[in-house]
C-alpha cells in the first residue's frame, strides 16, 4: 500500500513538473504572453501610421493644397507671381575671403 501511494506521488509529482517547466508549460505561456502584448503594441502604432498616411493620400486626392504644399516643401517649386527668398547663415558653406586670397 505504501508503494502505491509513492507512486501517486511521483506520478503527480511528474505530471506537476511538466506543466510548469516542460514544453508548453507555464514558463512558455507566460512568453507568448509578454509577446502578445509587444506584438499588440506595436500593431496598434502600426494602425495609427497607416491611418495618418490614408488621410494623406486622400488629401492629396482630393485637394490642390496638399499637392502644392508637398511640391512647395519638396521640391521648392514656387508660383508664378511669387518671389522666393532664400535665407542664408553668413559664413555657413561660403569661403571666406582671406581663405579665397590664400589660394590664389
Amino acid at each position: 500500500m505504501r508503494w502505491l501511494l509513492g507512486l501517486l506521488v511521483a506520478a503527480l509529482i511528474g505530471l506537476q513538473w511538466s506543466l510548469w517547466f516542460g514544453e508548453g508549460g507555464w514558463r512558455d505561456v507566460q512568453k507568448l504572453r509578454e509577446a502578445n502584448r509587444l506584438q499588440q503594441i506595436e500593431n496598434d502604432e502600426l494602425r495609427s501610421r497607416n491611418r495618418a498616411l490614408e488621410a494623406e493620400v486622400e488629401d492629396l486626392r482630393s485637394g490642390i493644397e496638399a499637392v502644392e504644399e508637398r511640391a512647395r516643401r519638396d521640391l521648392g517649386m514656387i508660383r508664378e507671381d511669387e518671389v522666393f527668398f532664400l535665407p542664408v547663415d553668413p559664413g555657413v558653406g561660403l569661403p571666406l575671403e582671406s581663405e579665397a586670397s590664400r589660394d590664389d
